[in-house]
């Protein structure tokens, strides 16, 4: 099990620091780990599954009649 830094999910993602926790409050986005007072960080496992469902979701559109 992998933790992923913030700057990591970033560069993942290609989402600001505001947009990440935007979707995370909108239940969009997997949710933080609190590890420390400040810090944070995302299980990789879910950050893949979470593009995966994007890279689903948008194959779905482009098979669709």
């Amino acid at each position: 099990m992998k933790v992923l830094s913030k700057k990591e999910v970033r560069s993942i993602v290609l989402y600001s620091y505001a947009h990440i926790a935007r979707l995370e409050k909108a239940g969009l986005f997997p949710k933080r780990i609190q590890l420390g007072p400040c810090r944070v960080g995302w299980l990789e496992s879910e950050i893949e599954d979470w593009l995966q469902q994007r890279i689903n979701l948008r194959d779905n559109l482009t098979t669709a009649p």
